[in-house]
């Protein structure tokens, strides 16, 4: 059970294949470069800094005078950022941030919306910041493979 990280990720490759695959992303199905192929570190960091900074902007405002030495901004950020990723990945298949980086969220087991369900154990999992950075061979997090979603590029 834990061979799979412990070993790394050459470890995770499915029973019964004998060698790597080619690219990132292969054995789901998606394109090596362009739409569909999935996303980067440095996207999916530029996206995320985005989504937060833009959620700390918004808990300032509900925070009122003084917002920085309010001891409640942390908490209302957390709450934007998490009910925004759920509402606009559940309507849109992506986040603000996401979307201005030219990403989205896209299913790999079925060609439909991630849906409110998904979108909802993503982004509870993407609290915890640990899955996001335990990766599989395709470099997809644990919420991606908990999920059956991959964050993959747009244009």
């Amino acid at each position: 059970m834990t061979g799979s990280w412990l070993s790394g990720p050459a470890a995770a490759i499915p029973k019964g294949q004998e060698k790597a695959q080619d690219y990132r992303g292969q054995l789901l199905g998606l394109p090596q470069e362009g739409p569909g192929a999935l996303a980067g570190t440095g996207r999916r960091a530029s996206a995320l800094a985005i989504d937060w900074f833009t959620s700390v902007g918004i808990a300032t405002a509900i925070v009122g005078e003084r917002p920085f030495e309010n001891p409640q901004l942390s908490t209302y950020t957390l709450l934007v950022w998490f009910v925004v990723g759920v509402l606009t990945v559940t309507l849109f298949s992506f986040t603000p941030g996401q979307y201005l980086v030219g990403l989205q969220v896209a299913r790999v087991d079925a060609p439909a919306r991630v849906g409110p369900v998904r979108a909802l154990a993503r982004q509870l999992l993407l609290v915890f910041i640990a899955p996001a950075i335990v990766t599989d061979v395709d470099g997809r997090g644990l919420q991606d493979r908990a999920t059956g979603t991959a964050l993959v590029r747009s244009r």
